[in-house]
């Protein structure tokens, strides 16, 4: 079945994570196209402040903020009956936001691994759960895995779990909602620029030297446009696309696992070689 494509004036938009990076900029690709903006963030500030920009940007858009932490499985539920209150139908949520755990599983704390899986995967299944019976056809679902959707890399045990989560739940829920003509979209980035890294949280006993020698090395390694991915993002959505891939360092690797799974074992041993073949190729 095949649906129309996606029409994004009028359309009333929830966006998570949207104080930064990729969230930011599809809430401004989103209010540029005509939609109604409902911004989620646990960053009051910056939140505030993009949605002022935004609105001095475009005058005639309308934008609302809501401030909630998703960690929180309580707080997910308020900002849910808020945003029911604030609109009565959704024609698009965004599942953006989310957090990073790096270090070896016997490393991390249960608390931490919870707090990725809590953020990453139980917020946009309950957010969805929420929000869809307000969603009629034509509405459209993304939810955004990583490229540790496709492959499991050593250290990434808490983040790869919820982000290949994400990505079977989405693919479930599309076979279940394009009867309904409501699409869905799995979001697979590499290396974008981000504040990912730096908000990381790092496992093991490290210092804090270390801990930072790790997000600066780890941030370097993030070099695709949060704008530029975006744009793909709102392009996917429009055509109906059920899955993206975005940049060599996400292409790459899920050629690799689909043609000959075990062989993800060689560059596994490096933890970062996936995200390097995608700055090497924007040299």
């Amino acid at each position: 079945m095949s649906i129309r494509p996606f029409q994004f004036a009028g359309a009333t938009a929830v966006v998570t994570g949207a104080a930064g990076g990729m969230g930011e900029h599809l809430a401004r690709g989103l209010a540029e196209r005509g939609s109604t903006l409902l911004i989620v963030d646990r960053d009051a500030q910056r939140l505030g402040a993009v949605a002022a920009s935004i609105r001095a940007t475009y005058p005639g858009g309308r934008v609302t903020t809501f401030v909630a932490d998703l960690a929180d499985r309580d707080a997910v539920d308020r900002l849910a009956a808020e945003l029911l209150a604030a609109t009565d139908r959704v024609d698009l949520l965004v599942n953006n936001a989310g957090v990073a755990l790096a270090g070896h599983f016997d490393q991390i704390r249960l608390d931490d691994f919870d707090w990725v899986m809590a953020i990453n995967f139980s917020a946009p299944v309950r957010l969805t759960h929420h929000l869809l019976p307000r969603m009629g056809a034509g509405g459209h679902i993304v939810n955004v895995s990583s490229l540790f959707g496709l492959v499991g890399p050593k250290g990434q045990t808490a983040y790869s779990s919820s982000k290949f989560a994400l990505r079977g739940f989405t693919e479930a829920l599309r076979n279940e909602l394009l009867p309904r003509g409501i699409g869905t979209t799995t979001v697979h980035p590499g290396g974008i620029r981000t504040d990912i890294a730096r908000n990381a949280r790092i496992g093991g006993n490290l210092t804090d030297v270390d801990v930072e020698r790790a997000k600066d090395d780890f941030d370097k390694l993030l070099t695709f446009p949060a704008e530029k991915a975006a744009e793909l993002m709102l392009e996917a959505v429009k055509s109906r696309r059920p899955r993206l891939l975005i940049g060599l360092s996400a292409k790459v690797p899920d050629v690799v696992a689909r043609l000959a799974p075990m062989s993800f074992g060689t560059l596994e041993r490096s933890g970062t070689r996936l995200l390097r073949l995608a700055g090497k190729a924007r040299r």
